[in-house]
């Protein structure tokens, strides 16, 4: 059985018109009393070439919705597609494969190998995908995030902000047409994380990728063209053109909103 229903986004026509797009999505852990629903029915469609951040209170179901959209897990019900195609059914290689050739991933604690070098990090998702590995590429992305200087460095020779900036190199030298980010600055200073925010608008405006992320920061949303707020498991607004103000206006609001179905 094929694992994947493509629709016009595929490796061979170009990219879809929306990068995501997720359509009654649910997802519950635990059975009985004790279940707990993250998702609850989420409905949403993101451009491809946009930024758009994710927030809502703890248990608010932002991560298992990032999780469920980058296919590191798997809905209780409803349609997850990226890029044009649908993930359902099929198995777990299939799907690995997927993720390693159009979805890229920068998480708060950076994931580096610690044995491995900057480069060799950074071209870790070709090896592995067993692409072919462009090092003249790989050092201009590293150049252009600022660690050209730093390509023999081991990971912990590198500063926080640093070792983020090898992490967004990493998701950006494999061409994915998504990159899901999960509180990419929370382990970081106010002006690493600066740094970091405008590398991933940078990715977005210079090279057209789609950036979803995942932050409970109102200075991190505001780098971001909208963001989608959640609670409860469910939508519970939207703001377009975020500033840092705003976004703290609306989640202080937050439960409000919800009830109101806003």
């Amino acid at each position: 059985m094929t694992m994947f229903r493509q629709g016009r986004g595929t490796n061979d026509s170009g990219p879809a018109p929306e990068a995501l797009r997720l359509v009654g999505v649910s997802k519950t852990y635990g059975v009985g009393e004790s279940a707990v629903t993250a998702l609850d029915g989420v409905t949403l469609a993101l451009a491809r070439g946009t930024f758009t951040a994710v927030m809502g209170p703890s248990g608010s179901g932002k991560s298992t919705l990032l999780q469920c959209a980058a296919g590191l897990e798997r809905p209780d019900s409803g349609i997850v597609m990226v890029d044009g195609t649908e993930l359902t059914g099929g198995g777990e290689a299939e799907l690995t494969k997927f993720r390693r050739g159009r979805i890229g991933f920068v998480f708060q604690q950076y994931d580096l190998l610690p044995t491995l070098t900057v480069a060799q990090n950074t071209v870790l998702p070709l090896k592995l995908a067993r692409r072919r590995v462009d090092r003249a590429r790989a050092r201009e992305i590293l150049t252009s995030v600022g660690l050209g200087d730093r390509l023999g460095h081991l990971p912990d020779q590198l500063s926080g902000g640093q070792r983020q900036r090898v992490a967004i190199a990493r998701a950006l030298v494999a061409e994915p047409r998504v990159i899901f980010a999960d509180e990419p600055t929370g382990a970081l200073d106010t002006r690493s994380a600066r740094e970091v925010l405008g590398l991933l608008r940078q990715a977005v405006r210079a090279h057209g990728r789609t950036v979803v992320m995942v932050t409970h920061d109102p200075l991190a949303a505001s780098y971001a063209d909208s963001v989608v707020f959640l609670a409860d498991g469910r939508r519970a607004g939207e703001l377009h053109a975020p500033t840092v103000d705003t976004v703290a206006k609306r989640l202080a609001h937050l439960g409000d909103d919800a009830l109101l179905g806003v």
